[in-house]
């Protein structure tokens, strides 16, 4: 049995082996969830998506189920919560996992409806993310993201003295991250950054601006450390 789940799992992850201290009574626990998180999946059914092979966790909630678009095999674990009210989708590629009592919301007033958030395929989200979409939110194919992802594409007015902040609106300039990054935990990105493709952030950075392909970025606000090509040459070249 071992042997064929990890031959079904090689069809996602290639590279995939099962530790060795993996055993049969691991797998038959493992395989009777994910059968009651299909089968919660089913009841996403009802609102007329279709998913293929959704895996609910336990109380996960939808509003305005409509609007999110998911793409197969799509996993969220317990308690994680998805409002799609916005101007554009909520939409989940192939693959995607959102981690146990995350947030994605693309609006959270009425008054200015947000835009929209996309995440590609193949990608991993840590536990307790919070993901915004007033001004766009992208995330591209084959990320893989640590616990309490925090992506905040908007910001509050305050230009004004005489006027409260809270009646002084919002800008939006949207958050795009680029393909096959690794985000580490409590990694915080402020509206109108651009992640390149290829990046490595370290745990706690607070990203503040736009970063090109290839970067190792850290600290508060975040900088580029170093380049990956620019490492890779080094170690190759003595």
């Amino acid at each position: 049995m071992k042997r064929l789940i990890e031959r079904v799992i090689k069809f996602r992850n290639p590279v995939f082996e099962f530790d060795p201290h993996i055993t049969s009574y691991i797998l038959i626990v493992l395989l009777w969830n994910k059968m009651i998180s299909i089968i919660r999946g089913v009841k996403v059914l009802f609102t007329l998506k279709n998913p293929r092979l959704l895996m609910l966790g336990k109380n996960v909630q939808f509003m305005y189920a409509r609007n999110i678009e998911f793409g197969r095999y799509v996993k969220i674990d317990d308690h994680a919560y998805l409002s799609a009210l916005g101007t554009g989708k909520l939409r989940l590629g192939d693959n995607v996992s959102i981690g146990a009592y995350s947030r994605l919301i693309i609006s959270t007033s009425l008054n200015n409806l947000g835009n929209h958030i996309h995440i590609g395929n193949n990608v991993g989200i840590g536990e307790f993310a919070y993901l915004g979409g007033g001004g766009g939110l992208e995330i591209g194919d084959n990320c893989i993201i640590g616990q309490y992802l925090s992506c905040h594409p908007e910001n509050h007015n305050y230009d004004s003295l005489d006027t409260l902040i809270r009646y002084q609106g919002v800008s939006r300039k949207g958050i795009s991250i680029g393909h096959n990054c690794w985000i580490g935990s409590k990694v915080t990105i402020l509206d109108g950054v651009s992640i390149g493709n290829n990046c490595v952030i370290a745990a706690g950075a607070v990203v503040t601006k736009s970063m090109p392909d290839n970067s190792v970025i850290g600290g508060v606000p975040a900088r580029v450390i170093k380049n990956r090509i620019s490492e890779t040459i080094k170690n190759i070249i003595p």
